[in-house]
């Protein structure tokens, strides 16, 4: 079923989320619920990869413990994430402990995981599948309630009615405390709004997407949506797998380098004129082209949220100081010049697609 509009109806039109003053300094809510998160979260979809610092549960228990010191509070993970699949669930869940009230977790569903829910046939938004999977993920999490639990991905078989159901009895089972999307369109979170509205059902609170300084796709569609409905946003790859830090430069990324292994197609097309005259607004400023890419981000009102990969622990540290700093409404829009935003992470991937 589609959306006739993406205007809200006035009973349900929230242009913002709740006012952030009567929050502390570092935290904000996610839209328009009354969740709270850190405004640096950690993405642990490196938590059990091998070759990444976090590849052991010592390393994770180190990166954890340092940011329940540091006061981060949010943690992005998924039951795909890990060397296998449930693997990173896994070790945040041990790494946590009798800490778990102390934050907020945000899990997904709906990517092929090779069989650990048993067969999917390709439908991983069914009534049956989510089931299985939330049962898994606090398992393996080792506890009673995801505080956030998202559809990874759009289901293309199954309707969105149905999935929304099933979230639906879960968080009147208590089971999840609120729902998501991630990789979702404008379009598809204006559909899932609608059918929720007439049908009852709860809403989501937050979209989880790219976007940072060289992928701004989402502005075009997905951003109008998330204000209209007053839902949060947890950008990732904010630093765009490193060209954001300003430690690369032409043919110098380190061999062993995630991004040379992993993402060349950004090495390949990155704009290089653009980074340079970037990494110069930063050093006019005094600070660091992390600070540039963190504080952009943060500017949006939209925003719940950066999600940050952590590939060594000193980067805590470098994240929150980076937190701090903001852009000029000039500054902001003459970084947002600087760079025409259709260079996406994910190989492949043009404007006007919908990430898988």
């Amino acid at each position: 079923m589609s959306a006739p509009a993406l205007s809200p109806s006035p009973s349900t039109a929230v242009t913002s989320p709740p006012a952030r003053t009567a929050l502390p300094e570092g935290f904000r809510a996610v839209g328009r619920s009354g969740l709270v998160v850190s405004e640096v979260g950690i993405g642990a979809s490196t938590f059990g990869r091998t070759g990444m610092i976090a590849d052991s549960q010592t390393a994770v228990d180190a990166i954890v413990g340092r940011a329940l010191d540091l006061g981060i509070t949010y943690f992005d993970v998924a039951d795909v994430y890990g060397e296998r699949p449930g693997q990173s669930e896994t070790m945040l869940g041990k790494a946590l402990g009798r800490n778990r009230d102390r934050v907020v977790i945000g899990s997904k569903f709906g990517i092929g995981l090779d069989g650990l829910n048993g067969p999917d046939w390709g439908v991983r938004g069914s009534r049956r599948y989510v089931r299985l999977a939330v049962e898994s993920s606090l398992r393996r999490l080792g506890t009673d309630w995801i505080d956030l639990y998202q559809i990874h991905t759009p289901d293309p078989v199954t309707p969105i009615e149905e999935t929304l159901s099933v979230l639906d009895d879960l968080v009147r089972e208590g089971k999840i405390r609120y729902i998501g999307s991630s990789n979702f369109a404008g379009w598809q979170v204006a559909d899932a709004e609608y059918v929720a509205r007439i049908h009852g059902l709860t809403r989501f609170v937050s979209a989880t997407n790219e976007y940072n300084l060289l992928w701004r796709e989402p502005a075009t569609e997905l951003l109008p949506a998330l204000a209209a409905y007053g839902l949060g946003f947890f950008p990732y790859f904010p630093l765009q797998n490193g060209l954001l830090t300003g430690k690369y430069r032409r043919d110098t990324a380190p061999a062993d380098a995630k991004i040379t292994n992993l993402k060349k197609h950004l090495l390949d097309a990155a704009p290089w004129d653009a980074l340079d005259r970037y990494a110069e607004f930063a050093r006019q400023r005094g600070v660091t082209p992390t600070a540039l890419a963190f504080g952009w981000l943060l500017a949006h009102e939209s925003v719940s949220s950066v999600i940050a990969g952590i590939t060594r622990p000193e980067q805590l540290d470098d994240n929150l100081s980076a937190a701090r700093w903001r852009p000029s409404p000039a500054e902001f829009a003459e970084l947002s010049a600087l760079f025409t935003g259709d260079l996406s992470g994910a190989p492949g991937q043009v404007t006007g697609s919908v990430p898988a």
